[in-house]
């Protein structure tokens, strides 16, 4: 089979054909016969809006309550679309493994274990009240090993792959090529939150520094990325149309990044001696400032370039979710920076994008569930896609 099919453009496919896809389904395994990694970007984008809304900068007693709903919900996509991908390898094994050739597909991989990490911040700050502080920790410990141990897995195996391969063209680079090294930003920010819950101060000390390191992992690879997807864009095009919402994913390791940093250093100022702690901790707004100045200018580049390509024709994918995640990122990296140094301006800009990202985040997910209701989302695209 092409590895055309398997592309995570997979789900642009015109309307006219909707009402045909749940006949194409023949048998009901073939439901999981086209799940792909991307899929858990919709548990991403989900448990995001929960955990951005409980962070944003003001004490509003009711935004604990609401962040309830989108986190259930991301609870629920996470242990659906990990069964749905469980059937997958075992019953296609052979397309499971073409993803992870599949060089369009296969930074995908990264999805999973920001799935993993945003579930499990998630159940820390906001399950407390409905399952207990010791059970929301054991929760978001275990997400946190399982989505670090796998992100590490994906940040150096997937690059290495693509190293390997030796026929990839850095002028058909795209932004979903950041997927894969993302994760360990990811890890840094969530586990800060961990810090707190270790015995003694040799651990926690550990985890500080562990965290500091995957923070560097993540923001270095990550910048060699963005200068290849910058090459694209000004010395070759913007690619598919389909595929412009994947520009939105150089926020995600901008915001969590930013995040990181914001909520490592009061841990660093509590653990590390003088003048290093105090340094990590003046780090986070040293750091995040001029890096969420860039995140705000890149935003207002690709909505530019999204609006430009929506009106010559947008169609809805799985890629659309892009909307979701990475602008969640920008709003906690937005709330901690105001949280830090007591900036009202920042602290309304993070409600406004907050705004935006609960219009992103209804959006991906209502057209996500026409198509799966229709079925178009279980069929790869057709050849002449």
């Amino acid at each position: 089979m092409s590895t055309d099919a398997l592309r995570p453009d997979a789900l642009a496919l015109p309307r006219r054909r909707e009402r045909s896809f749940l006949r194409e389904l023949d048998r009901p395994s073939h439901v999981f016969r086209n799940i792909g990694p991307n899929w858990f970007a919709a548990v991403m984008g989900t448990g995001i809006v929960a955990n951005a809304l409980v962070l944003l900068p003001f004490d509003w007693p009711a935004a604990r309550d609401l962040a309830v709903a989108p986190w259930a919900l991301a609870v629920v996509l996470l242990v659906a679309i990990t069964a749905a991908t469980v059937v997958h390898w075992m019953r296609h094994t052979e397309r499971a493994r073409g993803h992870l050739a599949d060089a369009a597909l296969a930074p995908f991989y990264g999805c999973p274990p920001m799935a993993l990490l945003t579930v499990g911040a998630g159940t820390l700050l906001v399950a407390p009240p409905l399952i207990g502080t010791h059970a929301a920790v054991v929760v978001d410990s275990v997400l946190w090993g399982l989505g670090t141990g796998l992100g590490l897995l994906v940040a150096i195996f997937v690059p290495a792959t693509m190293i390997r391969r030796g026929d990839l063209d850095p002028r058909h680079a795209f932004a979903t090529w950041l997927l894969p090294v993302v994760p360990p930003s990811v890890s840094a920010s969530t586990g800060a939150a961990l810090i707190a819950h270790l015995p003694n101060h040799g651990a926690q000390q550990a985890m500080l520094f562990g965290c500091y390191a995957l923070l560097g992992i993540s923001v270095f690879l990550a910048a060699l990325m963005i200068g290849l997807v910058w090459f694209r864009l000004i010395f070759v095009d913007l690619g598919p149309a389909r595929m412009v919402p994947t520009l939105w994913i150089v926020l995600g390791v901008l915001g969590q990044s930013v995040t990181a940093a914001g909520l490592l250093g009061p841990r660093a100022g509590e653990l590390v001696r003088a003048p290093y702690g105090e340094g990590l901790e003046a780090f986070g707004v040293v750091y995040g400032l001029p890096v969420i100045g860039f995140a705000f200018a890149w935003m207002a580049i690709a909505a530019v370039i999204t609006v430009r390509t929506a009106r010559r024709g947008l169609p809805f994918s799985l890629t659309w979710w892009s909307f979701t995640f990475p602008v969640g990122t920008v709003v906690t990296g937005t709330s901690v920076l105001a949280t830090q140094t007591g900036a009202r301006l920042l602290a309304w800009l993070a409600v406004g994008i907050f705004g935006l990202l609960l219009v992103a985040w209804a959006t991906a997910l209502v057209n996500t569930v026409r198509i799966a209701w229709t079925g178009a989302a279980f069929l790869p695209a057709p050849v002449a896609d």
